[in-house]
């Protein structure tokens, strides 16, 4: 997947600051531009994962529902 950060130079405390507009809450930030952006894609990631399981936590709620495990 691939998604539009937004970097930019923390002039008060100084390194660069990230975040990924399509998903809100999800920020980092690195002392580099190149450590800031290799941290937003791990912040990324662990979104992403955070998503999964409480989508999963909402079906599971539901009486009838139940969790399988497919490969495609």
């Amino acid at each position: 997947m691939r998604f539009k950060v937004v970097l930019e130079e923390d002039e008060e405390a100084g390194g660069f600051v990230v975040s990924c507009p399509a998903l809100p809450g999800c920020y980092s930030q690195g002392d580099t531009a190149k450590e800031a952006l290799k941290n937003i894609k791990e912040a990324i990631q662990a979104c992403l994962e955070s998503l999964a399981e409480d989508e999963v936590k909402s079906y599971i709620t539901k009486p009838s529902a139940k969790v399988v495990e497919v490969v495609a």
